[in-house]
């Protein structure tokens, strides 16, 4: 519209002007110039508005993907193993240890927590913090994660398993460290998603301690990261359509 035109109020145009606040002048006409100057404040208030809620809700699915499992494996401990105070520990129920592995070929003397980048010998470094431990036969068991269990395992879930020895890949039998320190070395043969077991057996009763623990090798197993992501994917082409997002788009 050119400035100091003037159009026609017609019927089928006065909700429209409504609703850009533009009155229709007592000759039922309306004034180009000031029609479009009230177009364009009220499309930037609609972009402004609608950036905001893109910003809010990015936010927030940010926030649940930073919380969805196995979407930052490789920054965040899992089952029995937990960084404390910048290193990793491994907790036996009650009793600790700092908790670190070496791939020496792949990665030189670079720490890992738990998911491993290269399929390799593998050096599992256990550091007892209580002394406690020093008495104790501690065994270490490496299982595949045949059913899934992922994150979220538990000794519920190995005790559940019909057959142990079918799914070890390593087991190194029960022995007392009175040096305080369990070190296990073991090559890996192919990538794929583990279970580590530790167990302790208390030195006076029937007492007994574990940790389990999952890891992967070979890389990070992304699982159902781009389905999630997919769906964030969905769900804002979805919000943006309900807002009006298409509607704005085309006028």
């Amino acid at each position: 519209m050119v400035e100091g035109e003037y159009f026609s109020c017609a019927t089928g145009v006065l909700q429209f002007l409504d609703s850009y606040g533009v009155a229709c002048e007592s000759e039922g006409r309306f004034d180009g110039a000031v029609f479009r100057q009230a177009w364009t404040l009220k499309m930037k208030q609609d972009i402004r508005q609608a950036w905001r809620q893109f910003l809010l809700l990015n936010f927030s699915l940010l926030i649940m993907l930073g919380l969805w499992p196995g979407s930052s494996q490789t920054a965040l401990a899992h089952g029995g193993v937990a960084f404390a105070e910048d290193q990793c520990v491994i907790n036996i129920d009650f009793l600790t240890a700092h908790f670190t592995i070496y791939q020496p070929e792949a990665s030189g003397s670079k720490e890992f927590c738990e998911d491993l980048p290269a399929v390799t010998d593998t050096l599992f470094v256990m550091e007892y913090l209580h002394d406690y431990l020093r008495e104790m036969p501690v065994d270490f068991r490496i299982i595949e994660d045949r059913e899934d269990v992922g994150i979220y395992a538990r000794w519920e879930d190995i005790a559940g398993i019909a057959d142990l020895d079918e799914v070890t890949v390593f087991y190194q039998p029960p022995e007392i460290r009175p040096s305080g320190e369990l070190t296990v070395n073991y090559r890996f043969e192919e990538k794929g998603t583990y279970i580590g077991i530790v167990t302790a057996q208390h030195p006076q009763d029937d007492r007994v301690y574990r940790s389990v623990f999952y890891f992967q090798t070979g890389g990070p197993d992304y699982g159902s990261l781009p389905l999630f992501l997919a769906l964030i994917l969905v769900l804002q082409g979805g919000y943006w359509l309900g807002n009006g997002g298409w509607r704005r788009l085309r006028s």
